[in-house]
């Protein structure tokens, strides 16, 4: 768990500033570094990244609050209006208000908008709470609204820079697909590989509506799209069966494809050979490019 947490950039301690919590706030009781909050001064975080959640899981959390109370503190920042926006802990305070809570222990900081995104995003990133899409906009907002490069987002997420890169090329695909990566039909893996149909409008419904009603393994699915973006090279398979695959070259192939994020071929034969990088776009040519140069 501590290798995980380290893992993700900087943290969420390290992401709140370093003051004394915020006192003397109309609704605010300090207890033991915390504060007990009357929720309904709480508002919603405008940053949350996650758009759905589990109602089991919420109500399973709501039983514990019940029983047990809230162990850990949300966070909190001063709103202008005498109010709180919620920063962190959105389960929590959901759990809370559905048993009737009438305060929740907080912690209040004051922290800008750009932290209150970034906490938001680790948070959920810490409980592998988002699905595929949530965490392509989360990320898109990151670069979009507050400048950061992708190489920035990755050091302070712990993502690498591909990951990311992949993660937001999934926006490109209509929002049909990106639903059904949202419902957890399709995986982060599957939709990696769709995004080589976004010019094909119709080529990319029938194959994700074929993913879903065949259960195709990512794959199957890249086996799928190689055999329509390039159908000469499907033929010539048929008229020539492939020859079995070392395992270390499959290994080495599979880990250069999870690296670049684009279908990599090996051919090798008695230690010689060559590699092919199979790339889909102008921006899988120039990250291929730039990883390689590095």
């Amino acid at each position: 768990m501590n290798d995980k947490r380290k893992a993700l950039g900087r943290g969420l301690e390290s992401l709140l500033p370093g003051r004394n919590p915020v006192s003397g706030i109309a609704g605010a009781r300090s207890t033991s570094g915390s504060q007990d909050v009357d929720i309904t001064l709480i508002d919603p975080n405008p940053f949350q990244t996650r758009r759905r959640v589990n109602e089991d899981a919420l109500n399973e959390l709501a039983e514990s609050i019940k029983a047990s109370g809230v162990v850990q503190p949300v966070v909190l920042r001063p709103s202008p209006n005498g109010r709180y926006q919620l920063v962190a802990g959105e389960r929590r305070w959901l759990a809370s208000k559905k048993v009737g809570k009438a305060t929740i222990p907080a912690v209040v900081r004051q922290i800008s908008n750009e932290q209150a995104l970034e906490i938001t995003i680790i948070e959920n990133l810490q409980r592998e709470d988002l699905n595929p899409v949530e965490q392509a906009k989360a990320f898109e907002r990151l670069s979009k609204e507050f400048g950061l490069t992708q190489e920035q987002i990755a050091t302070r997420t712990g993502k690498d820079r591909a990951s990311i890169a992949n993660f937001i090329r999934l926006l490109k695909l209509p929002m049909g697909v990106q639903d059904t990566l949202e419902t957890g039909a399709l995986s982060f893996g599957h939709g990696k590989v769709l995004v080589g149909l976004v010019n094909s409008p119709q080529q990319l419904e029938k194959v994700t509506k074929e993913i879903v009603d065949k259960q195709l393994s990512v794959r199957q699915t890249e086996d799928l799209v190689a055999r329509i973006l390039n159908p000469e090279a499907d033929d010539s398979k048929k008229a020539k069966p492939a020859k079995a695959l070392d395992p270390n070259v499959r290994h080495a192939q599979q880990s250069l494809e999870r690296t670049l994020g684009v279908k990599v071929e090996i051919q090798d034969s008695k230690g010689k050979g060559k590699i092919i990088l199979k790339y889909g776009s102008l921006e899988d040519f120039d990250r291929i490019v730039e990883a390689l140069a590095k």
